[in-house]
């Protein structure tokens, strides 16, 4: 079942100073499991309201059980993960959620660090994880989403990123509450110390697959084994191949030409300013700049 504060460190020792003695701790069934990282600020947050995040985080930032704790997680990706242990930062929490992916919603392991949101695809439980994603919490920005009807999935929200937009789904209410209040803390604190303003543009969420079985622009085009679907990179629909024949630089997804459908082509390439980036990419597909089709399918996660 999807844990906020599920934790693979039932090997390491308890770490007291982290949880207040006169907390209770929960038995394995329920919520919070000792000796959950996260799971200790979120207690510390109920028994000293006046201790915010951030103040944990700064406390924790140089302890040793942290330090382990990363290196476990590092571990879990092995070689093929990029290394996360670095000065400051902190594992706030980890669990299961169901992200809706293009073909189909797919269970992803989740590290929400002071600084970075981490996931990837489940190999064994605990154990082992691959295809290591790494995304900058000053980038993100989250919404709530609404249910999915077709797969029966709830207490979903947004994660949009100028890269890459995506939904997850959590178990249960409470539990997506914990994880977009904590995200959301974890955001603000970062943007405050930087003086950086929140992210003004994000990538578009994609429309999964199944709830399109005809053209979303032209509504004519009926998806077939033989007529494939694609996604325009800037409004995140499905489309037909002939309305999405056009390619245009979003820098802020690819340093290449992506595809876009028809009708956001146009809205893009309106005045001066589209007219030269048209241009750009004009010259980019030229020499053969555009990014392949199993790029542009992005259909491994």
């Amino acid at each position: 079942m999807p844990n906020f504060c599920t934790t693979p460190y039932s090997s390491l020792p308890p770490a007291p100073v982290f949880i207040p003695p006169r907390l209770t701790r929960p038995s394995p069934g329920q919520l919070f499991r000792p000796p959950p990282l996260s799971g200790a600020i979120l207690h510390a947050e109920k028994q000293f309201p006046k201790n915010p995040v951030p103040k944990m985080v700064d406390r924790l930032a140089n302890s040793e059980a942290n330090s382990k704790r990363i290196t476990v997680v590092e571990s879990c990706f092995g070689t093929a993960g990029q290394p996360l242990a670095i000065p400051g930062r902190v594992l706030i929490g980890e669990g299961i959620l169901t992200k809706l992916c293009r073909k189909k919603p797919k269970l992803r392991q989740f590290f929400l660090f002071n600084d970075i949101l981490v996931y990837g695809n489940i190999v064994i439980q605990k154990k082992k994880y691959n295809k290591q994603h790494i995304i900058p919490l000053e980038s993100v920005t989250i919404d709530t989403a609404p249910d999915n009807v077709e797969y029966d999935l709830h207490n979903g929200w947004l994660i949009k990123t100028p890269t890459k937009s995506f939904s997850v789904f959590a178990a249960t209410a409470t539990e997506k509450s914990e994880w977009m209040n904590h995200i959301g803390k974890c955001v603000g604190d970062l943007l405050q110390k930087s003086g950086k303003a929140p992210a003004g543009e994000h990538a578009a969420v994609w429309v999964p697959d199944s709830e399109a079985s005809v053209c979303m622009r032209c509504q004519k085009a009926k998806f077939t084994a033989v007529t494939r679907r694609h996604h325009c990179r800037k409004c995140g629909m499905v489309v037909c191949g002939p309305c999405s024949e056009k390619r245009y630089l979003l820098p802020s997804q690819s340093s290449r030409p992506v595809r876009v459908c028809d009708f956001c082509y146009n809205a893009l390439t309106e005045g001066n300013g589209g007219t030269a980036q048209r241009i750009r990419q004009d010259a980019f597909n030229n020499n053969g700049g555009v990014a392949s089709e199993e790029e542009d399918d992005d259909s491994s996660d």
